[in-house]
Protein backbone atom coordinates (compact mmCIF):
# COMPACT_ATOMS: atom_id res chain seq x y z
CA UNK A 1 0.00 0.00 0.00
CA UNK A 2 1.23 3.51 -0.84
CA UNK A 3 2.37 5.70 1.50
CA UNK A 4 -0.79 8.42 2.33
CA UNK A 5 -0.32 11.95 3.75
CA UNK A 6 -3.29 13.14 5.90
CA UNK A 7 -3.08 16.78 7.01
CA UNK A 8 -4.48 19.66 8.78
CA UNK A 9 -2.57 22.82 7.99
CA UNK A 10 -2.74 26.84 8.80
CA UNK A 11 -3.77 27.54 5.25
CA UNK A 12 -6.82 24.62 5.71
CA UNK A 13 -7.87 24.69 9.54
CA UNK A 14 -8.06 28.05 12.05
CA UNK A 15 -6.10 27.38 15.18
CA UNK A 16 -8.96 26.64 17.12
CA UNK A 17 -9.24 23.19 15.16
CA UNK A 18 -5.11 23.18 15.23
CA UNK A 19 -4.52 22.85 18.75
CA UNK A 20 -7.15 19.80 19.24
CA UNK A 21 -5.44 17.69 16.92
CA UNK A 22 -2.31 18.90 18.27
CA UNK A 23 0.06 15.95 19.91
CA UNK A 24 2.33 16.82 22.91
CA UNK A 25 5.32 15.22 22.57
CA UNK A 26 4.52 12.91 25.68
CA UNK A 27 1.70 11.00 23.94
CA UNK A 28 3.29 10.72 20.95
CA UNK A 29 4.42 7.12 21.52
CA UNK A 30 1.12 5.96 22.51
CA UNK A 31 -0.38 7.72 20.20
CA UNK A 32 1.63 5.84 17.41
CA UNK A 33 1.37 2.75 19.04
CA UNK A 34 -2.87 3.31 18.98
CA UNK A 35 -2.69 4.39 15.78
CA UNK A 36 -0.83 1.45 14.30
CA UNK A 37 -3.34 -1.41 16.06
CA UNK A 38 -6.44 0.51 15.49
CA UNK A 39 -5.63 0.89 11.72
CA UNK A 40 -3.73 -2.28 11.36
CA UNK A 41 -1.18 -0.95 9.37
CA UNK A 42 2.71 -1.23 9.69
CA UNK A 43 4.44 2.28 9.54
CA UNK A 44 3.10 5.17 10.96
CA UNK A 45 4.53 8.65 11.75
CA UNK A 46 3.39 11.55 12.95
CA UNK A 47 4.56 15.59 12.68
CA UNK A 48 2.77 18.36 15.25
CA UNK A 49 3.53 21.84 15.08
CA UNK A 50 1.91 24.73 16.05
CA UNK A 51 1.12 25.29 11.98
CA UNK A 52 0.80 21.24 11.63
CA UNK A 53 -0.40 18.11 12.13
CA UNK A 54 0.41 15.59 9.34
CA UNK A 55 0.08 12.02 8.94
CA UNK A 56 2.38 9.55 7.11
CA UNK A 57 1.11 5.90 7.01
CA UNK A 58 0.85 3.12 4.57
CA UNK A 59 -2.76 3.02 5.44
CA UNK A 60 -6.59 4.02 3.75
CA UNK A 61 -7.23 7.44 4.35
CA UNK A 62 -10.59 7.06 5.43
CA UNK A 63 -9.99 5.06 8.73
CA UNK A 64 -6.91 7.34 9.04
CA UNK A 65 -8.96 10.77 9.64
CA UNK A 66 -11.83 8.40 11.68
CA UNK A 67 -8.81 7.48 14.14
CA UNK A 68 -8.24 11.22 14.39
CA UNK A 69 -11.29 12.71 14.99
CA UNK A 70 -11.75 9.60 17.41
CA UNK A 71 -8.07 9.84 18.92
CA UNK A 72 -9.09 13.82 19.90
CA UNK A 73 -12.55 13.55 20.02
CA UNK A 74 -13.38 16.06 17.77
CA UNK A 75 -16.06 15.57 15.32
CA UNK A 76 -15.31 13.88 12.21
CA UNK A 77 -17.12 15.88 9.72
CA UNK A 78 -15.34 18.76 10.79
CA UNK A 79 -11.70 17.38 10.12
CA UNK A 80 -12.96 16.39 7.01
CA UNK A 81 -13.59 19.88 5.90
CA UNK A 82 -10.35 21.01 6.79
CA UNK A 83 -7.92 18.01 6.43
CA UNK A 84 -6.29 17.42 3.06
CA UNK A 85 -5.07 14.10 1.92
CA UNK A 86 -2.21 13.46 -0.85
CA UNK A 87 -1.19 9.69 -1.85
CA UNK A 88 1.87 8.30 -3.22
CA UNK A 89 3.71 11.13 -5.48
CA UNK A 90 1.20 13.68 -4.21
CA UNK A 91 2.24 12.75 -1.04
CA UNK A 92 5.57 12.70 -1.22
CA UNK A 93 6.17 15.44 -2.99
CA UNK A 94 4.42 17.72 -0.22
CA UNK A 95 6.69 16.28 2.30
CA UNK A 96 9.20 17.62 0.64
CA UNK A 97 7.53 21.02 0.42
CA UNK A 98 7.28 20.41 4.02
CA UNK A 99 10.83 19.73 4.84
CA UNK A 100 12.08 22.45 2.23
CA UNK A 101 9.63 25.32 4.23
CA UNK A 102 8.04 25.53 0.84
CA UNK A 103 4.37 24.90 2.60
CA UNK A 104 5.50 26.93 6.15
CA UNK A 105 3.64 30.44 7.38
CA UNK A 106 6.71 31.86 7.01
CA UNK A 107 8.84 30.91 3.36
CA UNK A 108 11.63 29.24 3.63
CA UNK A 109 11.46 29.01 7.23
CA UNK A 110 14.53 26.16 8.74
CA UNK A 111 13.00 25.27 11.82
CA UNK A 112 10.41 22.29 10.04
CA UNK A 113 13.07 20.12 9.04
CA UNK A 114 14.41 19.71 12.17
CA UNK A 115 10.73 18.79 13.59
CA UNK A 116 10.41 16.52 10.81
CA UNK A 117 13.48 14.62 11.29
CA UNK A 118 12.44 14.46 14.76
CA UNK A 119 9.02 13.17 14.19
CA UNK A 120 10.54 10.65 12.00
CA UNK A 121 13.17 9.49 14.68
CA UNK A 122 10.73 9.15 17.34
CA UNK A 123 8.39 7.12 14.71
CA UNK A 124 11.41 5.13 14.24
CA UNK A 125 11.92 4.44 18.24
CA UNK A 126 8.49 3.20 18.73
CA UNK A 127 9.24 0.37 15.87
CA UNK A 128 6.41 2.56 13.16
CA UNK A 129 9.13 3.37 10.46
CA UNK A 130 9.55 0.69 8.11
CA UNK A 131 11.91 0.02 4.96
CA UNK A 132 8.81 2.06 2.53
CA UNK A 133 8.44 5.30 5.23
CA UNK A 134 11.63 5.20 5.90
CA UNK A 135 12.53 5.37 2.05
CA UNK A 136 10.30 8.33 1.54
CA UNK A 137 11.80 10.30 4.88
CA UNK A 138 15.36 9.72 3.85
CA UNK A 139 14.64 10.82 -0.12
CA UNK A 140 13.16 14.12 2.10
CA UNK A 141 15.87 14.60 4.01
CA UNK A 142 18.02 14.76 0.79
CA UNK A 143 15.99 17.00 -1.12
CA UNK A 144 15.43 19.60 2.14
CA UNK A 145 19.52 19.31 2.08
CA UNK A 146 20.11 20.00 -1.43
CA UNK A 147 17.16 23.13 -1.37
CA UNK A 148 19.27 24.62 1.54
CA UNK A 149 22.46 24.08 -0.66
CA UNK A 150 21.92 24.93 -3.71
CA UNK A 151 18.97 27.81 -3.34
CA UNK A 152 18.92 30.87 -1.12
CA UNK A 153 15.52 30.44 0.23
CA UNK A 154 16.36 30.96 3.89
CA UNK A 155 19.35 33.01 3.93
CA UNK A 156 17.10 36.38 4.01
CA UNK A 157 15.35 37.27 7.05
CA UNK A 158 11.56 37.46 6.42
CA UNK A 159 10.59 38.03 10.09
CA UNK A 160 10.86 41.48 12.24
CA UNK A 161 12.71 39.01 15.08
CA UNK A 162 14.95 36.98 12.30
CA UNK A 163 15.70 40.61 10.65
CA UNK A 164 17.13 41.83 14.08
CA UNK A 165 19.65 38.97 14.58
CA UNK A 166 20.27 38.90 11.05
CA UNK A 167 21.34 42.66 11.16
CA UNK A 168 23.57 41.79 14.55
CA UNK A 169 25.29 38.76 12.90
CA UNK A 170 26.38 41.71 9.68
CA UNK A 171 27.80 43.93 12.64
CA UNK A 172 29.57 40.79 15.10
CA UNK A 173 30.93 38.19 12.93
CA UNK A 174 30.88 35.72 15.95
CA UNK A 175 28.03 36.10 18.58
CA UNK A 176 29.64 33.30 20.53
CA UNK A 177 31.57 35.87 21.79
CA UNK A 178 28.87 38.29 22.40
CA UNK A 179 26.50 39.48 25.15
CA UNK A 180 22.63 40.63 24.44
CA UNK A 181 20.33 42.28 26.60
CA UNK A 182 16.44 42.13 25.10
CA UNK A 183 14.39 44.91 26.71
CA UNK A 184 10.22 43.05 26.84
CA UNK A 185 9.28 39.73 27.76
CA UNK A 186 6.69 39.18 24.94
CA UNK A 187 6.40 37.10 22.23
CA UNK A 188 8.54 39.06 19.53
CA UNK A 189 11.61 39.21 22.15
CA UNK A 190 10.82 34.96 22.73
CA UNK A 191 11.45 34.98 19.30
CA UNK A 192 14.56 37.01 19.23
CA UNK A 193 16.10 34.98 21.90
CA UNK A 194 15.47 31.87 20.31
CA UNK A 195 17.26 33.00 17.22
CA UNK A 196 19.86 34.36 19.35
CA UNK A 197 20.24 30.89 20.85
CA UNK A 198 20.60 28.95 17.38
CA UNK A 199 23.39 31.77 16.32
CA UNK A 200 24.92 30.63 19.23
CA UNK A 201 24.83 33.86 21.37
CA UNK A 202 27.45 33.81 24.53
CA UNK A 203 24.98 34.86 27.27
CA UNK A 204 21.73 36.60 27.50
CA UNK A 205 20.11 39.06 29.38
CA UNK A 206 16.45 39.34 30.00
CA UNK A 207 15.37 42.80 31.44
CA UNK A 208 11.03 43.56 31.65
CA UNK A 209 8.97 45.82 34.19
CA UNK A 210 8.11 42.85 36.25
CA UNK A 211 10.83 40.44 37.18
CA UNK A 212 8.63 37.14 37.25
CA UNK A 213 7.99 37.35 33.66
CA UNK A 214 11.29 38.19 33.21
CA UNK A 215 12.56 35.38 35.13
CA UNK A 216 9.73 32.88 33.28
CA UNK A 217 11.50 33.89 30.27
CA UNK A 218 14.68 33.75 31.40
CA UNK A 219 13.99 29.71 32.54
CA UNK A 220 13.38 28.78 28.73
CA UNK A 221 16.47 30.18 27.25
CA UNK A 222 19.16 29.86 30.59
CA UNK A 223 19.22 33.32 30.65
CA UNK A 224 19.42 36.33 33.24
CA UNK A 225 16.55 38.35 34.66
CA UNK A 226 16.50 41.66 35.29
CA UNK A 227 14.14 44.74 36.43
CA UNK A 228 14.28 47.81 33.39
CA UNK A 229 15.40 49.94 36.31
CA UNK A 230 18.58 48.01 36.61
CA UNK A 231 19.43 48.70 33.31
CA UNK A 232 21.81 51.15 33.41
CA UNK A 233 23.98 48.97 36.02
CA UNK A 234 24.04 46.27 33.17
CA UNK A 235 24.08 48.02 29.76
CA UNK A 236 27.85 48.31 29.48
CA UNK A 237 27.84 44.36 29.31
CA UNK A 238 25.19 44.28 25.95
CA UNK A 239 27.13 44.33 22.71
CA UNK A 240 23.76 43.59 21.53
CA UNK A 241 20.55 45.52 22.96
CA UNK A 242 16.60 44.44 21.21
CA UNK A 243 13.91 46.47 22.72
CA UNK A 244 10.32 45.80 22.41
CA UNK A 245 7.66 46.97 25.19
CA UNK A 246 4.47 48.29 24.83
CA UNK A 247 6.03 51.75 26.74
CA UNK A 248 4.99 54.81 25.60
CA UNK A 249 7.91 56.79 27.27
CA UNK A 250 11.91 55.62 26.17
CA UNK A 251 13.68 53.18 28.26
CA UNK A 252 16.89 54.26 27.03
CA UNK A 253 18.31 57.32 26.91
CA UNK A 254 21.36 59.33 25.00
CA UNK A 255 23.08 59.82 28.69
CA UNK A 256 22.27 56.23 29.66
CA UNK A 257 24.05 54.66 26.40
CA UNK A 258 26.78 57.33 26.41
CA UNK A 259 28.00 56.39 29.66
CA UNK A 260 27.52 52.30 29.08
CA UNK A 261 30.03 53.21 26.10
CA UNK A 262 32.17 54.89 28.17
CA UNK A 263 32.86 51.77 30.58
CA UNK A 264 32.94 49.51 26.96
CA UNK A 265 35.56 51.93 26.29
CA UNK A 266 33.58 52.40 22.92
CA UNK A 267 33.49 48.96 21.75
CA UNK A 268 30.62 48.72 19.01
CA UNK A 269 26.48 48.60 20.05
CA UNK A 270 24.19 47.45 17.89
CA UNK A 271 20.62 48.17 18.93
CA UNK A 272 17.31 47.61 17.21
CA UNK A 273 14.17 49.19 18.63
CA UNK A 274 11.17 46.98 17.45
CA UNK A 275 8.37 48.76 20.05
CA UNK A 276 5.78 51.24 18.45
CA UNK A 277 6.25 54.47 20.14
CA UNK A 278 9.75 53.77 20.18
CA UNK A 279 11.91 51.85 23.70
CA UNK A 280 15.17 53.80 22.59
CA UNK A 281 15.87 57.96 21.77
CA UNK A 282 16.54 58.57 18.54
CA UNK A 283 19.26 61.15 19.20
CA UNK A 284 21.04 57.55 20.35
CA UNK A 285 21.77 56.53 16.87
CA UNK A 286 23.61 59.97 16.62
CA UNK A 287 26.43 58.04 18.90
CA UNK A 288 29.72 56.97 17.24
CA UNK A 289 29.56 53.44 18.40
CA UNK A 290 26.14 52.61 18.42
CA UNK A 291 24.07 50.89 15.25
CA UNK A 292 20.79 51.31 15.60
CA UNK A 293 18.01 50.05 13.48
CA UNK A 294 14.42 51.15 13.70
CA UNK A 295 11.20 48.75 12.92
CA UNK A 296 10.97 50.12 9.85
CA UNK A 297 14.76 49.95 9.13
CA UNK A 298 14.13 46.30 9.48
CA UNK A 299 10.38 46.32 7.09
CA UNK A 300 13.21 47.16 4.28
CA UNK A 301 15.33 44.18 5.09
CA UNK A 302 11.91 41.99 5.53
CA UNK A 303 10.70 42.97 1.86
CA UNK A 304 14.28 42.52 0.46
CA UNK A 305 13.99 39.23 2.27
CA UNK A 306 10.54 38.13 1.04
CA UNK A 307 11.58 38.74 -2.82
CA UNK A 308 14.85 36.49 -2.28
CA UNK A 309 12.74 34.12 -1.02
CA UNK A 310 10.19 33.78 -3.70
CA UNK A 311 12.58 33.71 -6.25
CA UNK A 312 14.46 31.19 -4.64
CA UNK A 313 11.31 29.19 -3.76
CA UNK A 314 10.58 28.70 -7.46
CA UNK A 315 13.83 26.58 -7.85
CA UNK A 316 13.38 24.97 -5.32
CA UNK A 317 9.92 23.56 -6.56
CA UNK A 318 11.66 23.06 -9.61
CA UNK A 319 14.03 20.86 -7.45
CA UNK A 320 11.05 19.20 -5.81
CA UNK A 321 9.67 18.40 -8.53
CA UNK A 322 12.14 16.33 -10.13
CA UNK A 323 13.12 14.64 -6.99
CA UNK A 324 8.68 13.69 -6.00
CA UNK A 325 8.94 12.07 -9.87
CA UNK A 326 12.07 10.21 -10.09
CA UNK A 327 11.49 8.64 -6.59
CA UNK A 328 7.90 7.43 -7.85
CA UNK A 329 9.50 6.03 -10.74
CA UNK A 330 12.13 4.00 -8.32
CA UNK A 331 9.23 2.98 -5.86
CA UNK A 332 7.57 1.72 -9.09
CA UNK A 333 10.45 -0.07 -10.04
CA UNK A 334 10.82 -1.68 -7.24
CA UNK A 335 7.18 -2.68 -7.17
CA UNK A 336 8.18 -4.56 -10.59
CA UNK A 337 10.98 -6.29 -9.17
CA UNK A 338 8.85 -7.84 -6.35
CA UNK A 339 6.31 -8.63 -9.13
CA UNK A 340 8.95 -10.05 -11.26
CA UNK A 341 11.04 -11.93 -8.53
CA UNK A 342 7.59 -13.78 -7.51
CA UNK A 343 6.45 -14.75 -11.14
CA UNK A 344 9.91 -16.45 -11.62
CA UNK A 345 9.99 -18.27 -8.26
CA UNK A 346 6.64 -19.67 -9.41
CA UNK A 347 8.06 -20.80 -13.04
CA UNK A 348 11.02 -22.10 -11.20
CA UNK A 349 8.60 -24.01 -8.57
CA UNK A 350 6.13 -25.59 -11.66
CA UNK A 351 9.86 -26.56 -13.42
CA UNK A 352 11.20 -27.99 -11.01
CA UNK A 353 7.78 -30.53 -10.50
CA UNK A 354 8.04 -31.71 -13.54
CA UNK A 355 11.58 -31.72 -14.05
CA UNK A 356 11.38 -33.94 -10.60
CA UNK A 357 8.42 -36.46 -12.34
CA UNK A 358 10.54 -36.40 -15.60
CA UNK A 359 13.90 -37.70 -13.57
CA UNK A 360 11.68 -40.51 -11.73
CA UNK A 361 10.57 -41.91 -14.93
CA UNK A 362 13.67 -41.53 -16.79
CA UNK A 363 15.09 -43.89 -13.47
CA UNK A 364 12.27 -46.23 -14.77
CA UNK A 365 13.66 -46.84 -17.85
CA UNK A 366 11.03 -44.82 -19.86
CA UNK A 367 11.41 -43.59 -23.73
CA UNK A 368 13.91 -40.24 -22.83
CA UNK A 369 12.17 -38.41 -26.36
CA UNK A 370 8.49 -39.45 -25.08
CA UNK A 371 9.41 -38.11 -21.54
CA UNK A 372 11.31 -34.52 -23.01
CA UNK A 373 8.50 -34.06 -25.11
CA UNK A 374 5.57 -34.79 -22.11
CA UNK A 375 7.55 -32.32 -20.10
CA UNK A 376 7.89 -29.34 -22.90
CA UNK A 377 3.76 -30.02 -23.29
CA UNK A 378 3.52 -29.56 -19.45
CA UNK A 379 5.56 -26.69 -18.88
CA UNK A 380 3.66 -24.86 -21.64
CA UNK A 381 0.39 -25.24 -20.60
CA UNK A 382 1.52 -24.90 -16.62
CA UNK A 383 3.01 -21.90 -17.45
CA UNK A 384 0.79 -19.98 -20.04
CA UNK A 385 -2.92 -20.90 -17.98
CA UNK A 386 -3.14 -18.32 -15.71
CA UNK A 387 -1.97 -15.75 -18.29
CA UNK A 388 -4.73 -17.74 -20.58
CA UNK A 389 -7.42 -16.92 -18.13
CA UNK A 390 -6.90 -13.57 -18.05
CA UNK A 391 -6.94 -13.39 -21.06
CA UNK A 392 -10.25 -14.90 -22.07
CA UNK A 393 -11.98 -13.14 -19.15
CA UNK A 394 -10.90 -9.77 -20.55
CA UNK A 395 -12.33 -10.81 -24.03
CA UNK A 396 -15.78 -11.62 -22.40
CA UNK A 397 -15.47 -8.25 -20.63
CA UNK A 398 -14.69 -6.41 -23.52
CA UNK A 399 -11.69 -4.68 -21.89
CA UNK A 400 -9.97 -4.06 -25.18
CA UNK A 401 -6.99 -1.91 -22.73
CA UNK A 402 -6.14 -5.45 -20.98
CA UNK A 403 -6.30 -7.35 -24.11
CA UNK A 404 -3.40 -4.56 -24.88
CA UNK A 405 -1.32 -4.91 -22.11
CA UNK A 406 -1.27 -8.36 -21.98
CA UNK A 407 -0.21 -8.63 -25.75
CA UNK A 408 2.83 -6.76 -24.39
CA UNK A 409 2.84 -8.30 -21.28
CA UNK A 410 3.68 -11.19 -22.98
CA UNK A 411 5.36 -9.98 -26.07
CA UNK A 412 2.39 -10.48 -29.21
CA UNK A 413 3.22 -7.21 -30.00
CA UNK A 414 7.07 -6.95 -29.85
CA UNK A 415 7.94 -4.70 -33.26
CA UNK A 416 10.42 -7.52 -34.40
CA UNK A 417 7.35 -10.06 -34.44
CA UNK A 418 5.36 -7.26 -36.09
CA UNK A 419 7.87 -6.82 -38.78
CA UNK A 420 8.38 -10.52 -39.31
CA UNK A 421 4.35 -10.68 -40.49
CA UNK A 422 4.84 -8.60 -42.67
CA UNK A 423 7.34 -10.41 -44.48
CA UNK A 424 5.44 -13.19 -44.43
CA UNK A 425 2.15 -11.62 -45.81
Amino acid sequence: MPIVTLGINHDSAPIEVRERVAFAPEVMPGALGDARKALECRELAILSTCNRTEIYANAEAEPLLQWLAHYHQVPLDQLRGCSYILSEEEAVRHMMHVACGLDSLVLGEPQILGQIKSAYAVARECGSVGSELHRVFQRVFTVAKKVRTETAIGENPVSVAYAAVSLASRIFTDLKQQTALLIGAGETVELVARHLLDQGIKQLIVANRTLSRAQLLAQNFGAEAILLADIPEHLARADIVISSTASQLPILGKGAVESALRKRRHSPMFMVDIAVPRDIETEVGELDDVYLYSVDDLRGVIDEGMRSRERAAEAAREIVDSAAAEFTKESRALGAVDTIRSYRQRAQQISGAELERVLLQLDKGEDPRRLMEQLTRALTNKLIHAPTISLKKATAEGDLERLRIAREVVGLDDPADTELEKKHK
